[in-house]
């Protein structure tokens, strides 16, 4: 079937995909997302993810590659004007596609890991850009899954999404219960490494070589008592200089890969 053109920003799917882009509460009920750009759209369809609309402007398509993922991808196509897909792209580069998808909303159950995983958590990490900066992190180093505990912005925020360039539908993403999230980690008896100052000791003199999972919290707050109680040790990053933290995602970096280091190290 031929493309539908959509010439004017008015058009009711237009306003109905900017409305799902923008509104948390629409996507929660709705259960679609909006991905943008092509790189984030191929991740999205090679990692099981399945398109509602396909929203494309041809001006603007450079890769046929990514054109013939739009036509099999069995989704509704429309065919948008120049203008028209500037209302409805955020970046200021231009790719050519915006996509309505269906949401795959993971639990702990859903969480397939091999001997030692390897688990990151945040609890109550507010600004989607970092959420996704983590994701990029536990994609590179290959980790299990990424736990958003108290979630304060849904996993499927356009921001998160970019930022984490497609890592969000790489890595197994779950929103759940801190309460939750720790019996789960204990009943498959995996360490509980929390990143605090207080009561700590440098990350890189704990054992990460079992299944670890490491914890962090906001930069102003940090952990709750909870997570700091359940706890099987307290590491830190040491600081030399004027700062006492790092933001989220570099953290999760730097603890992340110290893991993988050990592993590697005990091969």
């Amino acid at each position: 079937m031929a493309p539908e053109p959509i010439t004017s920003a008015q058009n009711p799917k237009i306003k109905s995909l900017l409305s799902l882009r923008d509104k948390s509460k629409q996507r929660r009920e709705s259960g679609l997302f909006v991905v943008e750009g092509a790189r984030e759209f191929e991740r999205a369809l090679q990692s099981g993810y399945r398109a509602k609309s396909v929203f494309f402007c041809s001006r603007y398509l450079k890769d046929d590659s990514l054109a013939a993922y739009i036509e099999s991808c069995g989704a509704n196509l429309f065919e948008v004007s120049p203008a028209v897909y500037d209302r409805i792209a955020c970046r200021e580069g231009v790719e050519g596609v915006v996509a309505e998808m269906y949401a795959i909303n993971y639990s702990l159950d859903d969480i397939k890991f091999k001997d030692a995983p390897l688990i990151l958590v945040m609890e109550s990490v507010e600004k989607p850009g970092n959420i996704g900066a983590v994701l990029r992190t536990a994609d590179a180093a290959g980790a299990d899954a990424v736990l958003v505990c108290d979630p304060l912005t849904d996993t499927y925020n356009p921001n998160l999404i970019r930022a984490s360039l497609g890592s969000a539908f790489s890595v197994k993403v779950v929103a759940c219960e801190s309460a939750e999230a720790i019996a789960w980690l204990k009943a498959n008896d995996i360490a509980i490494l929390t990143a605090q100052l207080q009561d700590s000791v440098p990350y890189y003199d704990t054992d990460m070589k079992r299944g670890t999972a490491i914890v962090m919290g906001t930069e102003d707050k940090g952990l709750t008592d909870l997570w700091r109680e359940a706890s099987d040790a307290k590491i830190r990053i040491p600081m030399n200089g004027l700062m006492d933290s790092l933001n989220v995602s570099v953290s999760a970096a730097i603890l992340c890969f110290e893991a993988i280091r050990q592993r590697n190290s005990s091969k």
